[in-house]
């Protein structure tokens, strides 16, 4: 496994950023929880990243607040019995380079890191049969984040996660998993995300490392004790 951190500059926003106190409260209801996750990411500087103002990227999501408790509904089921599930988390898509936002990914207030490089992370595409939405921002649903593929080769999770009729999670949508629920990552029950593959053997994920989370890569047919495989049930836009 690749072991060279990716360089950021550390004036981004997502560098700068203090650690917000937002944590997440599980008994609340949809719309109050995706408010949650707009605030998480306006504070560690997600919009600033995307070029945005607050105030656009509060009005653009809009929309999604009106889906949120239906799409939502019943969605947090699979893993529930593991502790695996997160019932929705919000997805933002736009022209950055993902290793700018993954300082965002915080553990214990210490910023996130890649050790995906940046030329290679730019080959990294969507798998066959994941369809993610456009339109800047979407809704990803009934998130299990998979700690019963522990010990299993990623290319037989992959199998068997379309087998139940899910969708792997993408690079994309495990940093923003990892993002607005860090309370996901847990030691020995990190995972990885299937849905992105580069033109080779290395399936991205990510995991802890010196009590920061770490977006990398593994190999397909090696399977990790500590290394789940994370899958959706669904993937909601507005329009």
């Amino acid at each position: 496994m690749p072991t060279t951190i990716t360089a950021v500059d550390p004036d981004l926003p997502t560098v700068r950023a203090a650690t917000p106190d937002l944590p997440v409260d599980l008994d609340a209801d949809p719309r109050t929880e995706l408010r949650r996750q707009t605030e998480v990411y306006l504070a560690l500087g997600l919009p600033e990243l995307l070029g945005v103002t607050g105030q656009a990227f509060r009005s653009a999501l809009l929309p999604l607040a009106d889906l949120v408790e239906e799409s939502a509904a019943g969605a947090g089921d699979a893993g529930a019995d593991r502790g695996d599930a997160v019932p929705f988390v919000l997805v933002l898509t736009g022209d950055y380079d993902l290793n700018d936002a993954v300082p965002a990914m915080r553990r214990a207030g210490r910023t996130g890191v890649s050790v995906i490089d940046r030329e290679e992370l730019a080959t990294y595409r969507d798998v066959a049969g994941v369809e993610v939405p456009g339109g800047g921002a979407y809704l990803l649903t009934g998130i299990d984040t998979g700690s019963n593929y522990c010990g299993t080769r990623p290319e037989d999770a992959l199998l068997a996660v379309r087998a139940a009729g899910r969708t792997p999670l993408t690079i994309t949508e495990g940093v923003a998993l990892t993002i607005l629920r860090p309370d996901m990552l847990r030691p020995n029950r990190c995972y990885s995300l299937m849905g992105s593959r580069a033109t080779n053997q290395r399936v991205p994920a990510v995991w802890i490392s010196d009590r920061r989370a770490k977006l990398g890569w593994c190999w397909d047919r090696n399977p990790h004790t500590w290394l789940g495989a994370a899958s959706a049930r669904d993937r909601v836009a507005a329009g």
